[in-house]
Formats: C-alpha cells, sequence, structure tokens
C-alpha cells in the first residue's frame, strides 16, 4: 500500500509536467551608451627619509612590591640509625680481698 501511493504520485507529477504550456518571449529594451574613462594613476608612494637622532635615556623606573612569602616546607624525613659505638676501656683492677682468719660469719637467731 505505502509502495502504490508512490507510484501514484510520481505518475500524476509527471502527468502535470507533460503539459504544454504557451511561453511569452520579453525582449528587453536596448541598453543606454556607457562612456568609459580610464581611472587616473596613483599617487607615488612616499619615500621615508634618513632616520633622525637618538633620543635621550628615559629616567629609571620605580622599584616593584615585594613579593609574598612562600609557602611552609615539607615536613623532614627522619634520618638512619646510628652505628655502634666502640667497646669501652677495661675498668681498673679490684682490690684484694679479706683472708680467711678476717671472716666474720653472721648467722641468724633462732
Amino acid at each position: 500500500m505505502r509502495y502504490s501511493i508512490l507510484v501514484l504520485a510520481a505518475l500524476f507529477a509527471l502527468a502535470l509536467s507533460g503539459c504544454e504550456r504557451p511561453t511569452t518571449v520579453v525582449t528587453p529594451p536596448a541598453p543606454d551608451t556607457v562612456v568609459v574613462t580610464p581611472a587616473p594613476a596613483p599617487a607615488p608612494a612616499p619615500v621615508p627619509g634618513p632616520p633622525g637622532p637618538q633620543g635621550a635615556q628615559g629616567s629609571q623606573g620605580t622599584q616593584g612590591s615585594q613579593g609574598s612569602q612562600g609557602d611552609m616546607g615539607a615536613p623532614a624525613e627522619k634520618g638512619d640509625t646510628g652505628k655502634t659505638g666502640m667497646t669501652g676501656p677495661e675498668g681498673p683492677k679490684g682490690e684484694q680481698g679479706n683472708t680467711g682468719g678476717d671472716t666474720v660469719v653472721v648467722l641468724p637467731n633462732r
């Protein structure tokens, strides 16, 4: 059904375009006579002269404002453990002890 409507519409368009129409030819009027005159030559471009003397030195500029304070640094990393120290010197020799005859034995009371 869909295609049949499409085919009918195409045939109808062909039928209408095939009709003969009367053509009317319109002749435009003759144009007016135009006289063309050449354009004047362009003016020559100006030629630059020699450079002038150097100007005086400018004054020194003002000092700029102080910059803002920087950001705080990152925390430090923990250092490595130190190496083991050297062995200390040997201590002095002790005194000689008492002989057996001088020994006192204390016994608790029973």
